[in-house]
């Protein structure tokens, strides 16, 4: 049986990587800097028993197509423009064969007027304003997303399309609204394409439920404004924290939740982070926060660790099984007086990320030396695969870090038992 599980899962690692599309296909483009020998999922502290649990479920997906694993994929600028996220949630659906596992966790991004990931559309109308734990904005209460949208408009609208290319690969039979009307007198429902309208069959005081009879991949989103001008009451406030697009569907789902400028000491300001978290807690959480935490002169290992350790408490209340994977940060620059000098902090944020993962018996995989350790950056901008800020990769930047982890990863899932099981 052991045998059959090894051919079986190297026969769909080897077709999920060579039918992959794009520039991180040939890795022959990426600076000679690059330490592709050193990529991989390291285990400082040993290996915990939920890693165990976690290839056991992947398993039951790719042998037997029962069971849902849930992977949430957490940072800041990196993680909300989901392109090398939404490059290894590809790669990783590609496992899932002829299953369609649910899109998961999105949010509206364009309504808060910031980058939107390309993969899904939004397109929206009225009056909306927003606020983000990246910059101190705690009104209204924040969720596991870290950003929210508001509005009191009677004319505001959004419409959600889950895929922007030909494979229509994405749909929903149950979407969840995590929001809240202020006062109580305002509540969304649901506008199909064929114009059928949904109301929410569950409620409560964070989130609206709506299933559906059939499946959809487009869907609007509208309200029901209850005011009364001879009682001087107006439109009441309602505000979005996120959405999880869901379905009946086994499978493997990747969830990505992103903040452009977010630190660790901003996902711990959202007061409602583990509340969210809980209506549909990971197995898997990867780790990509850290880099705007080391722009700091004040910046050290142990206040990166620290903060880390009451993060991972929170998750770990309502997600006690779930297993820990911590990226560390990319070399990046810091731009001064028109300057750009190397931020150093790069490598201290690196020991903490590998004491993380030592006390967790979590892994990491170990962007800052795979990439090719301080200064090299400056080599991935040369060859077109890092933006000017020296801290952002290209499209083609983030499709390689994108092919890298999901190669380390199923590497890692191909070898657990003879390499790293019990």
């Amino acid at each position: 049986m052991l045998i059959h599980r090894y051919i079986y899962i190297l026969a769909i690692i080897i077709t999920t990587l060579t039918s992959t599309q794009g520039v991180a296909q040939d890795f022959s483009r990426l600076p000679q800097v690059v330490r592709l020998d050193s990529n991989m999922l390291r285990f400082p502290g040993g290996v915990s028993e939920n890693f165990d649990a976690l290839v056991e479920r992947i398993d039951s997906v790719l042998l037997f197509g029962r069971g849902r694993i849930n992977i949430m994929h957490i940072g800041g600028s990196h993680v909300q423009a989901d392109m090398y996220t939404h490059y290894i949630r590809q790669n990783l659906d590609s496992l899932n064969g002829c299953l369609h596992p649910a899109r998961g966790f999105i949010f509206p991004y364009a309504i808060a007027r910031t980058n939107n990931p390309l993969n899904y559309r939004v397109k929206y109308g009225g009056t909306w304003f927003s606020a983000r734990n990246a910059i101190r904005q705690f009104y209204p209460t924040q969720g596991a997303s870290g950003i929210n949208v508001r509005t009191a408009d009677t004319t505001a609208w959004f419409d959600i399309d889950l895929n922007t290319d030909s494979t229509q690969r994405y749909y929903t039979t149950h979407l969840r609204i995590f929001g809240r009307s202020i006062d109580g007198r305002t509540k969304p429902y649901m506008l199909l394409p064929d114009s059928t309208i949904v109301e929410a069959s569950e409620s409560d005081s964070a989130t609206y439920l709506f299933n559906l009879s059939e499946t959809t991949s487009r869907f609007g989103i509208r309200f029901h404004f209850t005011y009364d001008t001879a009682q001087n009451l107006s439109p009441d406030t309602f505000v979005i924290t996120g959405m999880y697009a869901d379905n009946d569907e086994p499978g493997i789902v990747y969830n990505s939740i992103g903040v452009n400028g977010a630190s660790v000491p901003s996902f711990l300001n959202c007061a409602n982070f583990e509340r969210d978290l809980g209506y549909y807690p990971p197995d898997l959480v990867v780790f990509g926060i850290g880099i705007n935490d080391a722009t700091s002169s004040h910046f050290s290992d142990s206040l990166l660790y620290n903060n880390y350790l009451h993060l991972i408490d929170r998750i770990q209340k309502v997600a006690p099984k779930a297993a820990f994977i911590f990226i560390t940060n990319n070399d990046s620059f810091m731009r001064i007086r028109r300057k750009y000098y190397v931020n150093k902090n790069g490598e201290v944020a690196r020991t903490a990320f590998y004491r993380l993962a030592s006390h967790y018996k979590g892994a990491v995989w170990d962007l800052f030396e795979i990439m090719g350790g301080l200064n090299s950056m400056q080599e991935w901008q040369k060859v077109h695969l890092a933006r000017r800020d020296k801290v952002h990769f290209t499209r083609d930047g983030y499709l390689y870090v994108g092919r890298l982890f999901t190669d380390a990863f199923l590497n890692f899932y191909y070898d657990y038992d003879c390499t790293y099981g019990y």
